[in-house]
């Protein structure tokens, strides 16, 4: 099997063989954004097999990339683009080419990237922990200051400095406990010189 960068080289590799598509590709429709739900994970009589606090402290033994996940602004005055941190990303598949993320039920952007269809994953490097934490606020202007271009199919907002980007249209919403199992099609992608450190999550901090 693949690794998660193995299998990202090669959806690279194979995007690039197959070379510039001949037709604009198709826009995929607005998905309907779930309501948030009051979510808890077992009933009042229930007994959880495993505290939440451990859940996070055991599984912060593996270590993640970072990314964040943007989409284009509405069509509503003075709408913006959207966007959050996200350690929930791997690729899926090589053919098609897939990417995948999870988002919680109750974020208040998963409906706004919903509504766009489309979304554009920025992959951070290792100098862009301070934009991670500013997209991992809520209530605030998140764009604020940050330097950005257009993706060229979604038009999702592209972050300046991002070591990779893939632009992609939402192929697929499954439910995932108290998450949201986001599947994406890859319609461009792109990296930088390939000497960029990575940024890295683990045990709760940047390494």
């Amino acid at each position: 099997m693949l690794g998660q960068a193995g299998m990202a080289a090669a959806a690279v590799r194979y995007l690039r063989s197959a070379g510039s598509p001949t037709t604009a590709p198709t826009v995929a429709p607005a998905v309907e954004a779930l309501p948030r739900p009051d979510l808890r994970a077992v009933g009042e009589d229930e007994r959880a097999p495993v505290s939440p606090a451990e859940f996070r402290r055991v599984l912060g033994n593996f270590a993640t990339g970072v990314t964040v996940i943007t989409a284009p602004a509405g069509a509503a005055p003075g709408a913006t683009p959207a966007g959050f941190a996200c350690q929930s990303f791997s690729a899926l598949s090589l053919d098609p080419a897939l990417v995948v993320f999870m988002v919680g039920r109750t974020s208040r952007t998963w409906p706004l990237i919903a509504r766009a269809g489309v979304f554009c994953v920025n992959v951070l490097g290792a100098g862009q922990g301070e934009l991670c934490r500013g997209f991992a606020r809520s209530g605030t202007d998140k764009f604020a200051g940050v330097e950005y271009d257009a993706s060229p199919i979604s038009g999702s907002p592209r972050l300046a400095g991002a070591s990779a980007w893939i632009d992609c249209a939402i192929q697929a919403v499954h439910t995932g406990g108290d998450h949201l199992i986001v599947v994406g099609r890859v319609e461009a992608l792109g990296a930088g010189d390939g000497d960029t450190a990575p940024l890295v999550f683990h045990k709760g901090r940047f390494v």
